[in-house]
């Protein structure tokens, strides 16, 4: 736990762009089969808290959704989506083309933040690169990054990138307490010596990181140790078991920035509020020590 660790509602940073956002986003890959209505419901929720990252890619097939609530009404939230490479589908002309695409559906001009979705074998890294300094430069992006890169990779786009005066603003990749291979196969170390932000997918575990564990009977004992004592520190907060989850991956790193999925308002609303409280040093142990087999 960084001994300079922010305070509850302390903005972080996007890499070196300039752009601050809320320490928690939230992801929208379910938006396109939830209830509109309260989808409406949640993005207001989510822009009444300040400058929140709305995440989305064209692949999850909710930038329409995420558009639609746009133009409902003005908000503070940052957007962020990404391109989907494939083979035949890397130049930075078809990049720029995905870029419009998403900046239509979306009702923009301009996006946030802009992601290549993943690393492509084979592919070197500076093909991707040279369509995110496009996207900058035309201004139709004010900041890019990419998603689900190692840390060589990331390295080798961050230099291909500074070289034409673009910085990377984020790495998104999936972490959480029961999957942490962040800390141990380099990414997180490559987003502190970059100064890049670690955007954590999936820092929930997909709900297995939201329930108590006498409702874990079928799970691993690691796990149910794990859940035992985010149960406990849960209660001594008067909190939830995914609050006290996302409040550790807060306090991991100032450059984590988990975006947990919400469809529905109120689960949008109990995830901000972890942002209004803060583990303690033993809590943050504790946790760190229960946590530690899912470090590969």
């Amino acid at each position: 736990m960084p001994a300079d660790h922010e305070m509850p509602h302390d903005m972080r940073p996007l890499g070196r762009t300039g752009i601050h956002v809320l320490p928690l986003g939230i992801g929208t890959n379910k938006w396109r089969r939830a209830d509109r209505g309260a989808v409406l419901e949640t993005y207001r929720t989510i822009g009444e808290a300040g400058p929140c990252m709305i995440d989305t890619a064209e692949i999850y097939f909710s930038e329409r959704v995420v558009g639609d609530c746009l133009r409902a009404g003005p908000t503070r939230a940052v957007i962020a989506s990404k391109f989907l490479p494939f083979p035949g589908r890397t130049s930075p002309r078809r990049l720029m083309r995905a870029l419009d695409g998403s900046l239509a559906r979306l009702g923009l001009k301009t996006i946030d933040l802009y992601y290549v979705h993943y690393p492509l074998p084979f592919i070197d890294v500076g093909v991707f690169a040279e369509g995110l300094i496009e996207a900058v430069k035309s201004g139709k992006a004010r900041a890019i990054g990419v998603a689900n890169f190692n840390a060589d990779k990331m390295r080798r786009i961050a230099d291909h990138l500074a070289r034409a005066g673009v910085p990377l603003a984020a790495n998104q990749v999936n972490y959480s307490l029961l999957r942490r291979a962040a800390e141990t196969n380099g990414v997180l170390e490559a987003c502190r010596e970059l100064d890049v932000a670690l955007v954590a997918y999936f820092p929930l575990a997909s709900g297995r990181l939201t329930q108590p564990s006498d409702d874990m009977g079928t799970k691993a004992m690691g796990t149910k140790a794990l859940l035992t004592c985010l149960a406990d520190i849960a209660r001594a907060h008067d909190a939830s078991i995914s609050q006290v989850a996302l409040n550790w991956l807060l306090a991991r790193d100032s450059h984590v920035i988990p975006i947990p999925g919400a469809t529905k308002p109120h689960h949008a609303r109990a995830n901000l509020d972890a942002l209004s409280w803060r583990l303690s040093k033993t809590e943050y142990d504790a946790i760190d020590q229960a946590s530690a087999p899912r470090m590969a």
